[in-house]
């Protein structure tokens, strides 16, 4: 909960300083500001995995437990609030080894994913990370991911590990939903496109 928190914080504050400081650059992209300032009022409403399943299911959509959400699923669920939403809980099979498992279920993990308004996708991935080092180690074996190419992540618990959570917030992501870019693209100063790798 605190970790989803400092999210939602972080991700109002972002949007009422590009309101407060880009005003001029918001209207040059006919971004329409009295809908940005929806975003910045806390809490964003929070449902699980589960239930955002059920949603989909009732509106017809071809998923089932355990599937991972497309660019379609998530509009749709964003499209069902006024202001960014998490989805909480994710089934194990689709998320990585070293998210925290829930205390009361063995089928879901402690993480949770911020969609945007809009039909902007995920813009914030994050999850409580295990810190139990034998719980870790049989999780990266169990997957059949090579140990030794892990021994530098088990050292970071090796030695002892506090309780923590981490996330990680897509900028281009954020920045396309935030001035209302038609495509990722437009927000990344030199995307790969089928004519250029690189720069």
């Amino acid at each position: 909960d605190e970790s989803l928190e400092v999210q939602e914080k972080y991700v109002a504050y972002l949007v009422q300083n590009v309101i407060d400081h880009c005003a001029y650059e918001l209207k040059l992209l006919d971004r329409d500001i009295d809908q940005l300032k929806k975003y910045t009022q806390t809490p964003y409403p929070r449902i699980s995995y589960d239930k955002a399943v059920e949603m989909l299911q009732a509106a017809d959509f071809d998923i089932k437990w355990g599937d991972d959400f497309g660019a379609p699923d998530e509009t749709y669920l964003s499209d069902q609030f006024e202001q960014p939403v998490f989805i909480l809980n994710y089934p194990k099979a689709i998320k990585p080894f070293y998210m925290k498992p829930h205390p009361t279920r063995d089928d879901v993990y402690l993480c949770a994913d911020l969609l945007a308004p809009e039909g902007y996708g995920e813009i914030i991935g994050g999850s409580e990370r295990e810190t139990d080092f034998d719980k870790l180690e049989a999780e990266i074996k169990s997957m059949g991911l090579d140990i030794e190419e892990y021994q530098w992540y088990l050292d970071l618990r090796r030695y002892g590990s506090v309780p923590h959570s981490g996330f990680g917030l897509g900028l281009e992501r954020a920045i396309t939903w935030i001035c209302g870019i038609d495509h990722l693209r437009e927000a990344i100063p030199f995307p790969r496109m089928i004519n250029r790798i690189k720069p």
